[in-house]
């Protein structure tokens, strides 16, 4: 499953569970021990701690797999955003940067599971620090074992459109009752379309298995628009004849969220010296410059 398809499950959860996931993250104890009692499967030492990392010579990062514009091997090589400010925060440490390119599990607290803080149930291992992971309150309750922060881009839902089909502004949700519109099967855009007014946009809605795919298909003028994430289709827009932009989506508030970094509990020094590294590439420039190179507009946190 991709990135952009199992985040909607978070977003569910978001709008779903608020209330009894902050209840709970209430009664969480002070600092976590790693021995739970009667838990057979609980491991004692995952992870390496800050001096460790420091004595071997490098950080390991997972990302995501084939997920470009953030993170993808191309001649065997990784390229991305979420791969050059894991360099970053591996210069500013003093290591070398290697990265797992890992796929996307179910949900994100699945992934936090599996890359941070235990690892799969077969093969794989954990990574020091998990890149791309968005950032609420409620996820960090929900997942106690690993610290959230590092926070370096707020992530947006955004609309492609063909110039000659709408000349004058973006086509905002209403549109689509008369014009066909593109979205990535069981993303967050699709359940939005899918379940807007009752369904009414449903026979002008073309599914199609990823960004590219519907993209590709505007181009070729089988719709007239795609709705997705605004850093993948700004990333695939290279013509003249196609504009990304972010009309207002009726009845919907949960299209902008935060993404940052993931580091298990007790590895704070190391969660830490990454969130000052970040923290200073965004205060200098260096991540927006990072965001222009791939051709996407960067959009800082909120903090």
């Amino acid at each position: 499953m991709r990135f952009w398809a199992h985040i909607v499950l978070v977003f569910g959860l978001l709008a779903g569970t608020s209330g009894s996931a902050l209840a709970r993250c209430e009664d969480l104890a002070k600092g976590y021990d790693d021995v739970v009692p009667n838990r057979a499967d609980t491991r004692i030492n995952v992870g390496q701690d800050f001096d460790t990392i420091l004595e071997r010579g490098f950080l390991t990062f997972a990302v995501y797999d084939d997920f470009a514009p953030f993170s993808w091997e191309e001649a065997g090589k990784p390229k991305g955003i979420d791969i050059e400010i894991a360099r970053i925060i591996a210069e500013d440490i003093g290591v070398e940067a290697r990265f797992n390119f890992v796929t996307a599990d179910e949900n994100v607290d699945a992934d936090l599971r599996n890359q941070v803080w235990k690892g799969p149930l077969i093969g794989g291992r954990v990574s020091n620090i998990m890149m791309h992971v968005p950032y609420s309150k409620d996820l960090q309750c929900r997942n106690e074992l690993v610290v959230l922060n590092g926070q370096y881009f707020n992530e947006t839902l955004a609309t492609a459109y063909r110039i000659d089909v709408f000349p004058d502004d973006a086509p905002t949700t209403p549109y689509y009752r008369f014009h066909k519109v593109g979205v990535e099967n069981h993303t967050i855009s699709d359940f939005y379309l899918s379940n807007f007014n009752g369904g009414m946009l449903l026979p002008n809605i073309r599914h199609y298995p990823e960004h590219e795919d519907a993209f590709a298909a505007m181009e070729a003028g089988e719709v007239d628009a795609v709705m997705g994430v605004k850093s993948i289709l700004e990333h695939l827009d290279q013509s003249d004849a196609i504009e990304v932009a972010t009309p207002p989506l009726v009845n919907f508030a949960l299209d902008t969220w935060t993404l940052g970094i993931a580091v298990r509990h007790n590895f704070r020094e190391l969660s830490y010296a990454a969130d000052y590294a970040i923290s200073d590439a965004l205060a200098d420039g260096r991540i927006a410059a990072i965001f222009e190179k791939y051709g996407v507009s960067h959009a800082a946190p909120e903090y």
